[in-house]
């Protein structure tokens, strides 16, 4: 018996090869991923509601809090730019309180000291100690305040940024779990049986990262401009506690 052995020729191997990477390319081009999470078990799909939920809400209050935070950066160098302009406090205190809009910043830490000094100073014996330590605990409120609404929403994004990704293993992990077990219950082991199942599965981790990453990021950034403005305003509060000592003695 002969036995023949085919040479084939290099370039013919590379042409199978390219042809197979490209025919596999153009089947995942293909795939219909909202055809797959439609047709994935009912705890995928809850897992993947969750997700895009979470990613829609952490999305919108990363928008809010972006224009919140850049408003309050603005609205303080507007007032620290008028308080350090040589005007009177008095002026400067009536311009704010008239103003129409709510009060906020700055303006707000302003106002609630050099309301609560005026108020003391009037008191009859009260001393200047007295009058400048009342507006600091007045100034220590409102600051509190203003940065607990700079704060706002904050836990809600670190919370989307470091849960959405084990939520989405979670349907993961359930969803390859349902498709191991049709596929002992079919006795089937091809690749063509298991990747559909699979594919369901691995779109739920996907779109956990999807909601994660942006959510983390924004917290980083919002955290360290809501630290700048902090700063600031704890500046502007011992700034403006000298100034208010100065005038007590008086």
């Amino acid at each position: 018996m002969i036995e023949y052995i085919v040479l084939i020729p290099a370039s013919e191997k590379v042409e199978s090869a390219v042809s197979k990477v490209a025919e596999a390319t153009s089947q995942i081009a293909g795939t219909d991923y909202l055809e797959l999470m439609i047709n994935a078990h009912p705890v995928v799909q809850v897992v993947m509601v969750i997700l895009v939920l979470a990613s829609v809400m952490s999305w919108t209050m990363i928008f809010k809090k972006m224009l919140s935070l850049k408003a309050a950066g603005r609205d303080a160098d507007e007032f620290e730019q008028r308080f350090w302009s040589g005007s009177d406090l008095g002026a400067i205190y009536k311009q704010v309180a008239s103003q129409r809009h709510q009060i906020t910043g700055m303006e707000s830490i302003f106002e609630a000291g050099f309301k609560e000094f005026a108020r003391l100073r009037k008191q009859s014996g009260a001393r200047p100690m007295a009058v400048v330590e009342g507006a600091h605990r007045a100034m220590r409120v409102a600051l509190s305040r203003e940065i607990e609404e700079l704060e706002t929403h904050l836990s809600f994004l670190a919370t989307v940024g470091s849960t959405s990704p084990y939520i989405g293993l979670l349907g993961t992990v359930w969803g390859i779990m349902e498709t191991m077990q049709r596929l002992a219950a079919l006795n089937e082991t091809s690749i063509k049986a298991v990747a559909p199942g699979i594919s369901e599965a691995l779109i739920a981790t996907a779109m956990g990262l999807f909601a994660a990453i942006p959510a983390v990021i924004a917290y980083n950034r919002f955290s360290n401009d809501v630290e700048r403005l902090s700063n600031r305003y704890h500046a502007f509060l011992e700034e403006f506690s000298t100034i208010l000592q100065r005038h007590a003695h008086e």
